[in-house]
């Protein structure tokens, strides 16, 4: 059996300096431990503490009692980010259930900056709905920096690792291959001579092999129609290390009472998809914006935290993925939704030692 994530927690080093009076890896329970009850601020985290002091020491020491909310965010704004990820990949990678595709994108913090706000870029197994590991840039600019550091960090052999035309780059795509995996990459308009090549090749064979979705709801009506043709050398393979299709998703939404609207999605792959597979791929890439990001708004409301400072934002967003993960994993309650299994980890105390994996002492 792999280290609780409490145990990951005491691997990292602690960034103060001399005596200290609390434990590192108590603050950092106390503080999940709050969020995961909907509390937010510092200054609530501590008085959410006070209270619940009872049940934290049942599995908490606290020597010298409990942090104050000046402790907790000088803590958080020193403790370094990249270690603290390192812990909670390391947790990740013990109880993550197996998974195929990887979806890598990146989202800013809102609340941090309103005109340069902190920018994360998050790996993403769509089939468990987990975070795989997340790395933190100064801003949307700087994305495509924090790519190969995931990549290299992640054991990806087998996967299918999906970048949007950020990510389309030659370097990627061979670092990819070179991990074990193959991708599949958006290409728009900042690759103008591939995005040619594939435009050309879906004109020259009309007869392709397709797979379509009719999808009606909320209001509208969707299709989207997937198209794969193998690459029998209109894409250079020495450029794009390996690429076998080539592939196309068009997409129409019909809003009730406007004009229909049609989009052109390409796409490159490492693998043999077909029109199926590319369809399912494409759909899931989203699932990052959908199923994470939006948690991360909506349930989390990370970009309404006010917390700015030096590494603090970071930090607090790994703990909020730290969170979304431990939801996910819990399937004693099926049939809640993940908002629920919050709502009840934050009422009731024994459900959330048992969502948390706690052990008291």
């Amino acid at each position: 059996m792999g280290k609780t994530l409490v145990e990951h927690f005491a691997v990292i080093e602690d960034p103060r300096r001399g005596r200290v009076a609390h434990d590192l890896t108590e603050m950092l329970v106390i503080v999940t431990c709050a969020m995961f009850s909907e509390v937010e601020t510092f200054v609530d985290i501590a008085e959410w503490a006070r209270h619940k002091e009872a049940w934290l020491r049942r599995f908490l020491c606290l020597d010298n009692g409990l942090p104050s909310h000046d402790t907790l965010n000088r803590v958080f704004r020193l403790l370094d980010p990249k270690a603290f990820e390192g812990a909670f990949r390391a947790w990740v990678g013990e109880t993550l259930p197996a998974f195929r595709h990887v979806a890598i994108d990146g989202k800013s913090l809102r609340g941090t900056d309103k005109r340069n706000p902190v920018h994360m870029v998050s790996a993403f197994a769509t089939e468990v709905g987990l975070v795989l590991a997340q790395r933190e840039v100064p801003n949307k600019g700087s994305e495509l920096s924090a790519i190969p550091h995931l990549l290299d960090a992640l054991e990806l052999r087998g996967a299918l690792v999906s970048l949007d035309a950020l990510g389309c780059q030659r370097d990627l795509a061979r670092q990819i291959r070179g991990r074990g995996a193959d991708y599949l990459l958006a290409v728009k308009g900042n690759q103008p001579g591939l995005r040619q090549a594939l435009e050309d090749a879906f004109t020259d064979q009309p007869d392709v092999l397709s797979d379509e979705h009719v999808r009606q709801g909320h209001g509208r009506k969707s299709m989207q129609i997937a198209q794969v043709i193998p690459n029998d050398g209109q894409v250079d393979r020495e450029q794009w290390p390996e690429c076998a299709s080539l592939g196309r998703v068009l997409s129409l939404r019909v809003p009730n009472g406007k004009p229909a609207r049609i989009e052109t999605r390409y796409y490159i792959s490492s693998a043999g998809l077909d029109p199926d597979e590319l369809a399912d791929a494409a759909r899931r890439h989203w699932a990052i914006e959908n199923d994470l990001h939006w948690r991360l708004d909506v349930m989390l409301r990370e970009d309404a935290c006010a917390v700015k400072r030096d590494h603090a934002p970071a930090n607090l967003s790994i703990v909020r993925r730290i969170i979304l993960n431990m939801l996910k994993l819990d399937t004693t309650h099926p049939k809640r939704s993940v908002r629920l299994r919050r709502k009840c980890a934050g009422w009731d105390d024994d459900e959330r030692m048992r969502v948390l994996q706690i052990q008291p002492l």
